[in-house]
């Protein structure tokens, strides 16, 4: 018994077990350019670690990070690269479709990810997200796809995926994986950024970029990019890890430096952005932002579930202007 409550207690401190959690929680709709208070999921149920440059994680601030100067949001540049974290990436992509591997989390955290994009994709372009392919008919473009563990399963809902990213090493590997299955193999995967896309004049109705804003060196720069990669009216989804003290204890301090979930080094909290942040940025960039969900992991089950907790992962869905 003694054993027991010291264990709940535990997951408790480190987020682990949410209180009162619900599967089956409805994203909610924002107005923007408010952003409402909302919650997100913990971390994940994460495969054992990679040696990066192991380095001890950066402080935050004890104001919670409210007076960050985040100098790179109003920055104008070329591209919002980030060269150190394309080589964290760049050394384990061969891992990326080992579902026991670095890149686990996502492989556990995709299932939920999907049901958000489906639902509201499919109701904004008013498709039937029962059907074997909902997702017909549109172009979507996968920013920063690394292996394509998402740009498949919208590729098989239909959809004319484009997936890119900087790393080379990413591309290849995802082209390698999609030839192995015929409904796949049509993906197109391109060793290029964002704003590339935007100077050859692509655009695309949806354009997803998921866990990759807090690894750019300019965030601003980033979301102007994908809007301008978006159709008029079209969608962009974005998630991401929310700047609190809780996810600097979980998502950093638990799963990078206690439980060895994740490299070391993986994540820097100062590059993760806040709900507000990020509904502000995407106006900034002509893109209103309208539903916001939480991921939330149950150990117990080792499954993620939508959320209204966004307190530490989130995801975000708005249209263009």
């Amino acid at each position: 018994m003694a054993s027991k409550l010291l264990r709940n207690t535990i997951h408790r401190m480190l987020g682990l077990v949410p209180k009162n959690p619900n599967p089956n929680f409805p994203p909610k709709r924002l107005i923007a350019p408010t952003c409402e208070a909302l919650s997100a999921r913990l971390y994940s149920d994460v495969a054992r670690p990679v040696s990066i440059d192991p380095s001890l994680p950066e402080k935050p601030p004890i104001d919670n990070g409210t007076t960050v100067d985040r100098k790179n949001l109003n920055k104008g540049s070329t591209s919002s690269l980030n060269e150190a974290e394309l080589a964290k990436f760049a050394a384990i992509a061969e891992t990326w479709w080992d579902a026991e591997g670095p890149f686990k989390p996502l492989h556990v955290m995709n299932p939920t990810r999907l049901t958000f994009i489906r639902s509201t994709l499919c109701r904004h372009f008013r498709k039937n997200p029962y059907c074997a392919r909902p997702l017909e008919g549109l172009k979507i473009v996968d920013v920063g796809c690394g292996g394509g563990i998402l740009s498949e399963p919208l590729a098989r809902m239909g959809a004319t995926v484009t997936g890119v990213d900087a790393v080379e090493k990413n591309i290849k590997i995802a082209r390698l994986h999609a030839d192995l299955d015929p409904l796949t193999s049509a993906i197109e995967y391109r060793c290029t950024t964002a704003e590339k896309l935007v100077e050859e004049h692509k655009e695309f109705d949806a354009v997803i970029a998921l866990e990759v804003i807090e690894h750019v060196a300019d965030p601003a720069e980033f979301c102007k990019s994908l809007a301008a990669l978006t159709v008029s009216d079209g969608a962009t989804v974005i998630s991401t890890i929310n700047r609190s003290m809780r996810s600097y204890a979980t998502a950093i301090i638990a799963a990078e430096y206690l439980l060895h979930w994740l490299p070391k080094g993986t994540h820097q909290w100062s590059s993760f952005l806040t709900p507000e942040e990020l509904v502000l940025i995407l106006q900034r960039a002509s893109i209103t932002a309208q539903e916001m969900a939480g991921f939330v992991y149950n150990p117990l089950t080792g499954r993620w579930s939508l959320s209204d907790d966004i307190s530490v992962n989130f995801i975000a869905f708005g249209t263009k202007n």
